[in-house]
């Protein structure tokens, strides 16, 4: 078979052909008389062969390898193909998400392109500073895709950049809310937090919306940090937790507060203040007596009047002393 015809049958190109020839990868096994190369049946086979290890990603001299050395052992060449592929694919998947992020920009002229690929840099800076910059510019200077934004937040570990990183999510609405919801579901117990401390600084009815079903959900840092927010916001539905977080001792003053603020409105003062009550009978730890007692020195009412005239006389004398003492303070206002 001539060049023409096995280049015809393989889909290989003559000039290809005399490049595999000039490596040694395959050599025609004759010429005719007027010096032209013939193939035979296993010629052919060997450029098939030839390219399907190529598709693989084989190097030529790979190729080479595998058809000619008895010792050749593929297990490791195939591992180390799939290590480059999937480095290969990671490089892609990230250029493509980041084309994305300057498609999703709406530039107008390449100078746009240039100042958000330089934000969209910025804010995987190793510089904090850089990071923290680029969060501030990011509202005036020059739109950065809210999905960055996202990213970078979930991800800041510093505490400062952080928060500015938050505060420029809550300048875009609820654009960033759907991928904050999905950081609340993150394996990882760090992005969680960080995700429901974003949305807790966000202020529109669907982020509120959001920290209720933070507010459900398995983990307690979640759920705490959305009863915070939620309480300040007058959402009854936190009062529960808030008062878990007093008993438990964890930012059991700023849950006291939150408590306290939303005791404001008539219509919860009483509930809150026997929910407290009732917290108080079921615990029996004196630490924790102690805490839910004091709590409640702000809430307004006859049923926290009663139960602090109770705890006056109770048995753990520290608890008794806190109840006195704030009845004095009540009866004196």
């Amino acid at each position: 078979m001539l060049i023409g015809d096995v280049a015809r049958r393989s889909g290989v190109s003559a000039r290809m052909l005399r490049h595999y020839e000039s490596l040694g990868l395959v050599e025609p096994t004759q010429r005719t008389p007027t010096g032209y190369r013939e193939y035979s049946g296993a010629d052919v086979q060997r450029i098939f062969h030839i390219e399907s290890l190529r598709s693989l990603g084989l190097s030529l001299r790979e190729v080479g390898r595998a058809l000619d050395d008895p010792g050749f052992r593929p297990s490791e060449l195939v591992a180390d193909l799939i290590r480059q592929t999937q480095e290969r694919i990671a490089r892609e998947t990230e250029l493509l998400r980041h084309l994305r992020r300057i498609e999703a920009a709406e530039p107008a002229a390449w100078e746009n392109v240039l100042q958000t690929v330089s934000l969209l840099q910025a804010l995987t800076s190793e510089s904090a500073g850089q990071r923290q910059r680029a969060a501030l510019s990011s509202v005036d200077e020059a739109p950065v895709p809210v999905e960055a934004l996202v990213d970078a937040v979930l991800d800041e570990t510093d505490t400062n950049v952080a928060g500015a990183l938050r505060w420029a999510l809550a300048q875009t609405g609820d654009a960033g809310l759907a991928l904050l919801a999905e950081g609340l579901g993150s394996p990882e117990a760090e992005v969680r937090k960080r995700a429901v401390q974003v949305i807790a600084e966000m202020s529109t009815p669907a982020a509120t919306a959001l920290l209720r079903d933070a507010l459900a959900g398995s983990d307690p840092m979640v759920r705490r940090c959305a009863a915070q927010a939620l309480g300040a916001r007058g959402v009854a539905e936190a009062v529960p937790t808030l008062i878990g977080m007093i008993a438990d001792g964890v930012n059991d003053v700023d849950a006291a507060d939150t408590l306290g603020a939303l005791a404001q409105d008539p219509t919860l003062a009483e509930t809150i203040a026997a929910s407290l009550v009732d917290r108080l009978a079921d615990d029996t730890t004196h630490l924790a007596r102690r805490r839910l007692a004091q709590a409640l020195a702000d809430m307004p009412g006859t049923t926290a009047t009663r139960a602090l005239t109770r705890l006056s006389d109770d048995e753990d004398r520290a608890v008794a002393l806190t109840a006195a003492y704030i009845l004095k303070l009540r009866n004196a206002h």
